[in-house]
């Protein structure tokens, strides 16, 4: 296993644990000064310093809007020991934060481009085609600034403009990131549902499974990790059209171990539990495991439950969601 990093001196701990926020309702962003969109980058510096880059040394930071009002940071992320594609962009991380949050679109993005915080531009292609599976991406803004301008807005589209689309794809009225689904997932050879308010790390997998978005390969999962201290962590295989921007349900697990750990290190990850079908087009575990071993706790518990498809509760679900006679 990888050395794990010193990410906080014990000053900084402090500072951070009053400030290790990734979400802000409207109240609490105006406060912080975010009194209109075009004020987003007054939580850069937040984002910036919440970053965890010990490889590539390079800090992003991300702030957006949702229509909720709320306002969701999103840093980037890399894995000392792994390959630099198993990294979390700063876009990447900020809408999986939207997921985890039930949110259900993004209006605004500001995505630094320069360490200091003061220069906005665009996100990269491979986050610009992350972003395409949100309902009416192209219309998202993104804030374009230098450091001695205020800046200002373009949409996604305009700045996108060869895009590959979940509409080439997918059928009309097929739910989008964000948007309500159920994979109506259950585990293999168990008789009933998942336990109400259970707290199995194999069942949080699950529910975390059934929110996963994977309408390409319909091979969803998901994965549920527990600390040393108890608190567990959740998410799901993300899928993208262009099949490389997609992000796994560890990945997705570690943004909420970021934003809600205060600051934890990954070798605190002591239990780790992935839920996905038999026999799925994609599998995880494989990549999961390698993951884990790498940056978790050494012998860190990692087990691997099998689910399918409920049929009853998936015709079910068709007929309420698409009104099938």
């Amino acid at each position: 296993m990888a050395e794990q990093p010193n990410l906080l001196s014990p000053f900084e701990s402090l500072v951070m644990y009053d400030r290790y926020k990734f979400v802000f309702t409207a109240n609490e962003a105006e406060s912080e000064g975010v009194t209109e969109p075009i004020k987003l980058p007054k939580l850069i510096r937040n984002a910036i310093s919440l970053t965890r880059a010990p490889f590539s040394k390079y800090k992003v930071g991300a702030v957006g809007r949702a229509s909720s009002g709320r306002v969701y940071l999103g840093v980037n992320v890399d894995f000392p020991g792994l390959p630099l594609h198993h990294s979390i962009h700063a876009e990447q991380f900020l809408v999986t934060n939207l997921a985890l949050n039930s949110e259900k679109d993004l209006c605004e993005l500001a995505v630094a481009v320069s360490i200091d915080g003061k220069e906005f531009g665009t996100p990269c292609g491979h986050c610009r085609q992350f972003l395409m599976e949100i309902r009416n991406a192209p219309d998202i803004k993104i804030l374009l600034k230098s450091k001695h301008e205020e800046g200002s807005f373009s949409s996604l589209g305009s700045l996108f403009l060869d895009r590959f689309s979940p509409d080439n794809i997918l059928s009309k009225g097929s739910p989008l990131l964000l948007e309500n689904h159920d994979n109506c997932l259950i585990l293999s050879g168990s008789v009933g549902e998942i336990c109400p308010d259970c707290t199995h790390l194999k069942c949080k997998a699950l529910a975390a499974a059934n929110n996963s978005f994977s309408p390409y390969t319909r091979s969803p999962s998901g994965v549920a990790l527990l600390d040393n201290d108890g608190i567990m962590y959740r998410g799901w295989y993300i899928e993208s059209v262009a099949a490389n921007p997609s992000l796994g349900p560890v990945q997705a697990a570690l943004v909420d171990f970021v934003a809600r750990s205060k600051g934890k290190g990954f070798n605190k990850i002591v239990r780790a539990v992935l839920v996905e079908k038999n026999d799925p087009s994609v599998s995880q575990e494989r990549t999961a495991k390698m993951i884990l071993d790498t940056i978790a706790a050494p012998n860190c518990d990692f087990k691997v439950f099998h689910c399918h498809v409920n049929l009853v509760k998936r015709m079910k679900y068709l007929r309420d969601t698409f009104v099938i006679d």
